[in-house]
């Protein structure tokens, strides 16, 4: 018997622009050195995508104190290179919306955007295979390593640090974060030191310095630490200053990450063509959603490193169950609020869900409640 594919066409899209605000206001290495205002919310612009199938898929992307207004209406404008076209054909799809705003570049805003509509159409995708979307991609895993960075910003003192660290690996997290790149490298060592001291010598612990450091002062603190023994330690440097994480990563015993600030697949490939870090960390709403997250993947495998995709972890969990390799999930909590269901942690790692398509779906009751506006195309 022949099976015939029967087309589905997209009939309408919902654009949400929503301001989701965060517990308590947050202070990394750059709000120290003056170049950024505390972080107290995420702005999102989600998507929802309707199929003549009668299917929803489900997409979003975000930003972080400027912009989300800007990709909410880039949005608005690459809606109709959408309408009435098959969702299936996903990477046809990713470049038609990239060639209709091609004018503003190859990365940044326009990849940003693109992001909530791609994660959609991925969605969609595995809602119709009736598949989770882990399966969908080709699952490894059914549980993934997970650390916590919302405790270990520089807003809080050391001591507070200590304790919530004890309390989020007694309910099962898998590691803890520390921000450093203050100002002072001496009060960075000294939080180092007094983290694994009071965690002991097995905890998983990692170092986030969100590019506040030269090379010099990069290389005297990863010496200074290097008996702590660090998981790792992320963006010592400037985001796309590849010769100076490649010197980090051949020099020091820390094993050195960054990517999380990059907005295309490109520039994270010229950091693993270049043996320039020991993990890759990608952040799909950034680069451009799901298909360009694959990319990234695929030449990870191919060098053997470690991932470690940036924030999201509703989004991220299904994509790094399908990398064969050593990978962790970052939890951060901040959008936990927005979706109806919630991750699972046990034993040090989040459990990969086998619910259909990605696993995690907008409450609608949170969209209204964090909603700025809303366009609705049919």
């Amino acid at each position: 018997m022949t099976l015939a594919y029967t087309k589905e066409s997209i009939t309408g899209i919902t654009l949400h622009y929503l301001f989701v605000p965060l517990p308590h206001t947050l202070s990394d290495a750059k709000v120290l050195q003056g170049k950024q205002k505390a972080l107290d919310g995420v702005f999102m612009t989600c998507t929802e995508i309707r199929t003549s199938e009668g299917r929803t898929g489900e997409g979003y992307t975000y930003a972080l104190r400027a912009g989300g207004r800007s990709q909410y209406e880039l949005a608005k404008e690459l809606v109709p290179t959408l309408m009435g076209e098959d969702p299936n054909q996903i990477g046809y799809l990713w470049d038609r919306m990239h060639w209709a705003a091609n004018t503003l570049g190859e990365n940044g805003l326009i990849n940003q955007t693109i992001s909530a509509f791609d994660t959609a159409l991925w969605d969609l995708k595995a809602k119709r295979a009736r598949l989770p979307l882990s399966h969908l991609l080709g699952c490894f895993h059914d549980r993934v390593g997970c650390y916590n960075t919302t405790a270990g910003y520089l807003t809080f003192p050391i001591e507070d640090v200590v304790k919530k660290a004890r309390e989020l690996l007694n309910a099962g997290m898998g590691g803890i974060k520390l921000k450093v790149g203050q100002p002072d490298a001496e009060a960075d060592i000294y939080r180092v030191r007094t983290l694994r001291k009071e965690l002991g010598p097995k905890v998983p612990i990692m170092l986030d310095a969100n590019q506040q450091w030269d090379l010099q002062t990069a290389l005297e603190v990863g010496k200074a630490i290097e008996d702590c023994h660090p998981t790792w330690l992320e963006e010592p440097l400037n985001a796309y200053d590849i010769e100076g994480h490649r010197e980090l990563t051949h020099t020091l015993q820390i094993p050195i990450g960054t990517g999380e600030m990059l907005s295309a697949p490109s520039d994270l490939l010229r950091y693993i063509d270049a043996s320039a870090v020991n993990l890759i960390m990608p952040d799909a709403p950034r680069i451009g959603g799901i298909t360009p997250f694959l990319k990234v993947l695929d030449r990870a495998r191919e060098k053997h490193l470690m991932v470690a995709p940036h924030f999201v972890m509703e989004m991220h969990l299904p994509l790094a169950a399908a990398y064969s390799g050593k990978v962790w999930v970052e939890h951060i909590d901040w959008l936990e609020t927005l979706f109806r269901e919630s991750v699972t942690i046990r034993n040090g790692a989040m459990m990969v869900p086998d619910r259909i398509g990605s696993g995690f779906t907008f409450s609608q009751e949170k969209l209204a409640e964090y909603r700025l506006d809303r366009t609705v195309f049919e």
